[in-house]
């Protein structure tokens, strides 16, 4: 297997110089960051996510502390047997301390489960399956961003409290999907509403989704809620309005980026949930500044700025614990993680609950109308704040082992 690699360093003085007599060489800690770089998630998250991490070492100040950073990246092909593969020899083959993103449900639960059999440190920003935290928790394995749970919270409920109470969905057929259409189910049945069908397409592999909407239309049912992302969603969203769906259209999980490529004339006054903005505050505007410097023309997702963030708050925790420390133990270095809160310029003050949750507020917005935008990635108006205390479901509701009674 041939994987990308290569050296990130701060600053020339960081540069591992060549062993001498007598003098030791700079402890080295090595990052992988596992993507797709080739498939329906490549702008969302992608060479994004690949910059987002080399942002977080720039700015984490560990290479004036005498420790190298060095950086792996690969595509999973979203495909689990694959991404595992890589996983285990990064870890095994190739020293990688800790892996980040991996935005792929069924590669990341495999990734959790090789970082707890090596003792390595995985932090999820892009997957989305709440088993992570729930059922397949461990002791090495931190999700970052969001998850299932929170986005068919703040969807699922939200919808059918204004009308929209019964719902057909197109479900991705792999552990996101069907995880997120689960989640979502429960929450439509809750408030009181009804689940009228769900067809399941292959994934990656397809593009014409033509007999599942005309499945959809003929259901009756007032909401279609889509349990896929990235071009996936795009093409759903696309094909809808060209079959004159007259559905209300829930995207479950829709980023930035699938906006910017559907355009406001199609997107105007869709609702999402999202937990980072670019254009919140200037606090996020200051990261996405110095993330479009670095990807011109670009403005980060959430995904990609959960790279960073968890990048930086790994970073923190190794200078806390010692390079060796850190190194020798992943599950040691996880638990000084959930142990120290979180900060930055994406989520603002947070912390990492036992169960393996990184915990900040999620924010339902409205995708502007064009004439609202004042221009390009101006795309989202504020409608409701979830705090982070809710927003994730309850630490004694998922079925993680880490949480005693």
């Amino acid at each position: 297997m041939r994987l990308s690699r290569r050296t990130l360093l701060g600053t020339a003085a960081a540069t591992a110089l060549p062993a001498r007599p007598g003098r030791a060489q700079n402890p080295t800690v090595k990052i992988g960051v596992l993507t797709d770089l080739s498939g329906p998630y490549h702008d969302l998250a992608g060479p994004g996510a690949v910059e987002a991490a080399r942002l977080a070492v720039a700015e984490s100040g560990i290479t004036a502390r005498g420790v190298n950073a060095e950086i792996l990246w690969a595509d999973h092909r979203n495909k689990a047997d694959f991404g595992a593969g890589i996983a285990r020899e990064w870890y095994d083959r190739e020293g990688v301390d800790i892996i980040l993103e991996v935005v792929n449900s069924g590669v990341a639960l495999a990734v959790a489960g090789i970082a707890k059999d090596k003792n390595k440190v995985y932090i999820n920003s892009g997957a989305a399956s709440s088993d992570l935290t729930g059922a397949q928790c461990n002791a090495n394995t931190i999700h970052w961003v969001y998850d299932t749970y929170m986005l068919a919270r703040s969807s699922g409920a939200a919808m059918v409290k204004t009308g929209g109470d019964t719902w057909f969905f197109i479900v991705a057929d792999y552990a996101f999907g069907k995880k997120l259409q689960s989640d979502t189910s429960d929450f439509v049945r809750n408030a009181g509403g009804k689940v009228l069908g769900t067809v399941r397409y292959p994934f990656p592999n397809t593009t014409d989704f033509s007999s599942c909407l005309i499945d959809a239309q003929a259901s009756g049912a007032k909401v279609l809620g889509l349990a896929n992302a990235g071009t996936d969603v795009i093409n759903t969203i696309k094909q809808a309005r060209e079959f004159g769906i007259t559905m209300r259209t829930a995207g479950l999980l829709i980023f930035l980026t699938d906006v910017h490529s559907l355009g406001l004339d199609m997107c105007g006054g869709l609702a999402l949930t999202e937990s980072f903005y670019w254009d919140m505050n200037d606090s996020t505007r200051r990261f996405a500044d110095k993330f479009t410097s670095r990807m011109p023309g670009r403005r980060p997702t959430m995904v990609q700025a959960g790279v960073y963030s968890s990048g930086l708050h790994y970073l923190k925790a190794v200078a806390d614990m010692g390079v060796a420390q850190a190194r020798a133990d992943g599950a040691a270095t996880v638990a000084r993680l959930k142990a120290m809160p979180t900060e930055d310029d994406c989520f603002g003050r947070g912390s990492i609950r036992v169960d393996g949750r990184k915990l900040h507020p999620s924010y339902l917005f409205e995708v502007k109308q064009p004439a609202e935008s004042k221009g390009p990635w101006d795309y989202y108006k504020l409608l409701a704040t979830t705090p982070a205390d809710q927003a994730f479901r309850p630490l004694d509701a998922g079925g993680c082992k880490l949480v005693r009674a």
